[in-house]
């Protein structure tokens, strides 16, 4: 049962290693880098931390080893103010990490191992069974396994809530997963690969992408970086939001700041359109703020 709004974002925990440098290095090239720092990740961290930043009670459910790695994350949740009652320690495992380059545009490139994240599945469904009933927007990503978000999404979904799927990494979507989305937001890669055809990164090739999957999915929203971001419904609403004009210092996490505020915004009843531009402003915001001075 909800009495009060709750974003719960059931997905990936990674430790991430920021690597500074001129440029990213070709196949076979050694770049001499200039900094690197650590930072929580994972999408799933990222977005929960991006929904709690606006004041929505937020939680989160994943899986972090018993680790330096594993603590380092968890205490950031705990300082974010994201419940972590439901992140799982496990022993099989190592957590979850990547490692990112950003060259001097404030692009990256970034390797992932997934770890620990691979392990979410039904165990976490049932020890979360309470707080899913609750939940009012479940986010979830593709950087855990599909059987995990089917779990997640039919309690949800059983429960009255709504489930938003940010489908990156871009892969297909099981047909029993696309059946439980409300909601599902890709970029102009994702959006490609799951309508089948080429998309454009502007707002036009961004709009006619949303309305491809409108065809699928009852709500889509596709990002088309600093051009802006378009949606389409099943029913031929369509919205488009042009993006902020802004410095770029950093593209790393746009995506997932994105998708925390649209989610925590669509919790407490804000109108698609409101939503969208409020979002969009949270993404702008971050991209315009240095890797190093990112808290």
């Amino acid at each position: 049962m909800r009495s009060s709004p709750l974003v719960t974002v059931f997905g990936s925990l990674h430790y991430d290693i920021a690597v500074m440098g001129p440029s990213r290095p070709r196949k076979g090239e050694t770049v001499t880098g200039t900094s690197w720092h650590p930072k929580s990740g994972g999408k799933g961290g990222n977005q929960a931390v991006s929904a709690a930043r606006t004041g929505v009670a937020t939680s989160m459910v994943g899986a972090v080893a018993d680790d330096d790695f594993g603590r380092f994350l968890l205490a950031n949740l705990e300082r974010k103010s994201v419940d972590h009652t439901f992140v799982r320690r496990d022993a099989s495992q190592s957590t979850g990490m990547s490692v990112a380059i950003f060259d001097d545009e404030g692009d990256y490139g970034a390797v992932i191992v997934s770890g620990s994240n691979l392990t979410l599945g039904d165990q976490d469904v049932v020890a979360a069974r309470e707080l899913l009933d609750r939940t009012t927007i479940l986010v979830l990503q593709n950087e855990i396994p599909d059987a995990a978000n089917i779990a997640a999404a039919k309690v949800v979904k059983l429960a009255g809530g709504h489930v938003l799927i940010n489908a990156a990494p871009a892969r297909a979507l099981s047909n029993e997963l696309q059946q439980l989305i409300d909601i599902i937001v890709v970029n102009a890669v994702e959006a490609e690969t799951l309508a089948g055809v080429p998309v454009v990164e502007t707002l036009n090739g961004a709009l006619e992408a949303a309305r491809a999957l409108a065809q699928t999915f009852p709500e889509v929203v596709v990002t088309a970086g600093g051009a802006g971001v378009a949606y389409a419904n099943g029913a031929g609403g369509e919205i488009v939001i042009e993006g902020l004009k802004i410095k770029v210092e950093s593209t790393h996490g746009a995506g997932d700041e994105f998708i925390g505020a649209f989610a925590s915004e669509l919790a407490v009843g804000t109108a698609m359109r409101d939503a969208l531009v409020r979002a969009n402003e949270a993404a702008a915001k971050l991209v315009a703020t240095k890797e190093i001075d990112r808290d």
